[in-house]
Parts: C-alpha cells; structure tokens; sequence
C-alpha cells in the first residue's frame, strides 16, 4: 500500500474511532462536561502573568489580611520563603529604590509598619496587594498607583521568590 493510502487510511480509522468513543458518552454528560482549554499561563505557575491572575482570582479575599507576603509568595507557586515583606525586600535584588515604574509581576514594597507590605506590579502603573480596602485587590494608577499606601520603598524583579 502506497503511504498515501496508509496516511488515508489512518485517518478514517482516527475518525471512526473518535466518532465511536463521543457516541458511546451520554448526550447530558458530554454537554456538562467542561471545556478544555490550554491557557498561556495559569495562576500561580511561577510567571509575572500567572502571578497576577493569582491575584485576580483571589480579587475581593480576606484571607490575606496580615498576610501580604505569603499572598504575594503563593501568586508566584511557593511559599514559606521571606518572613515578611521587609525579609523579602532586605533579601532580594537587585533594588530598584524609588523607581515608580516596575514591570509586570514584580514585587513592590512599602514601609508601613515593622513587618512591611508587598504586592505585584500591574505593569501600568498600578499594583495588586493585600489591605486594598481590607481584601486583596488592584489599585491601578488613577487610583493613585503607589501612593495609595505610604513610605514606597521601590520595586525588585519579577521572577518565584528564592534566598
């Protein structure tokens, strides 16, 4: 047989087989079942995309209250790293001090009490974070970027946390 009529044949057997398995699944079934589709990234897999749609999966969350570190941690896939936002920022580098202009994903800091806070640059702008009205939310630049709490520290580099 020459190989187009193998390839051929291979494909109507791909076909039969395909419409023998869907015909042997109940039409409710089949309809309840959820689509399947492959993503770019997915929350909490380790990327500065995947980190921010963490955050936007957890929008509207108390669970994090007191918890900005493990919040900003758990959105990049780890967690138990740094002690606390200050921890992370002493720790990691390079610094970009007083830089109001972060990439996408990376991890911005402030000087508000003695454990500090953290969150995740938008990339515009603005940042997701724990403690926005007392819940995880986004403060984006019109909402007054990186002012909206005070004493910004500056910015390090999106990427999973590690010492």
């Amino acid at each position: 047989m020459n190989s187009f009529l193998k390839t051929a044949a291979k494909a109507v057997l791909a076909v039969t087989l395909s419409v023998a398995v869907v015909g042997a699944v109940p039409v409710a079934e089949a309809a309840a079942a959820p689509a399947v589709v492959a993503a770019p990234m997915s929350a909490g897999d380790g990327t500065p995309a995947g980190a921010v749609a963490w955050y936007q999966a957890h929008n509207g969350s108390t669970a994090y209250q007191g918890y900005c570190e493990k919040a900003a941690e758990n959105a990049y896939g780890t967690t138990g790293v740094w002690a606390s936002a200050n921890a992370h920022w002493n720790g990691a580098s390079p610094k970009h001090a007083g830089d109001r202009n972060p990439p996408l994903g990376a991890f911005v800091y402030w000087n508000i009490s003695a454990y500090g806070h953290v969150g995740i640059s938008d990339g515009a702008g603005g940042f997701w974070a724990s403690s926005v009205n007392g819940r995880i939310g986004h403060v984006t630049k019109a909402m007054g970027g990186y002012d909206y709490f005070n004493n910004y520290r500056g910015w390090t580099p999106p990427a999973r946390p590690h010492q």
